[in-house]
């Protein structure tokens, strides 16, 4: 079993204690990406998703990408058992308080997960990420959908608990499945900063 430690950056697990306040950089605008886009073997089951796309290696020669995978920040093992946000909630139900996230075996992860999406939302900040691009699905990084909390399949157009903390704090989230409008919006925005 992997296990990761916290992000050395984050100064605290249970809240938002930073060592510098929020700023932007101002230089190039940063990116905070899945691990398992990047080809890291951290999902629930040992395997990665790597996403191959001109504009991933191009980000990487830029020094662009900000890597985490928000649940092994939060300490969570790889394998680890299936989890979903249940009674077909969201992310922000989760961090509301009105809602949890269970293993399939009926494991309560809730705060794990609540714990993962503040040190990717710590780790954006620190680093300058106005952007995310995360993989879709994930109870914790999906942002175009997550599964129903059955343990069937079933999907719901909703957001996990990083996407939506991210979401709340301002930074615009992408699904692995929106490469193509980042691009564009990061090209847009850069081109303003520059006229």
């Amino acid at each position: 079993m992997l296990r990761c430690t916290l992000h050395p950056f984050i100064k605290s697990y249970g809240g938002l204690e930073l060592s510098r306040p929020w700023h932007y950089a101002k230089v190039m605008n940063k990116i905070l990406v899945s691990a398992c886009l990047m080809g890291h073997a951290v999902r629930y089951d040992g395997q990665s998703k790597p996403l191959a796309h001109p504009a991933v290696a191009r980000w990487i020669e830029e020094g662009r990408l900000v890597t985490i995978c928000p649940e092994m920040s939060a300490g969570m093992p790889v394998p680890r058992p299936p989890a979903e946000i249940e009674g077909a909630a969201t992310g922000e139900d989760v961090l509301s308080g009105r809602a949890r996230v269970v293993e399939v075996s009926g494991g309560d992860v809730t705060g794990e997960f609540k714990r993962a999406a503040e040190n990717a939302l710590a780790l954006a900040i620190e680093t300058g990420c106005r952007y995310a691009l995360l993989i879709d699905g994930s109870p914790s990084c999906g942002s175009g959908f997550v599964y129903d909390g059955t343990f069937s399949g079933q999907k719901l157009a909703a957001n996990g608990v990083t996407a939506a903390l991210l979401k709340q704090a301002g930074i615009a989230v992408y699904s692995d499945r929106e490469i193509e409008e980042l691009v564009a919006r990061l090209a847009a925005d850069e081109a303003a900063t520059v006229n």
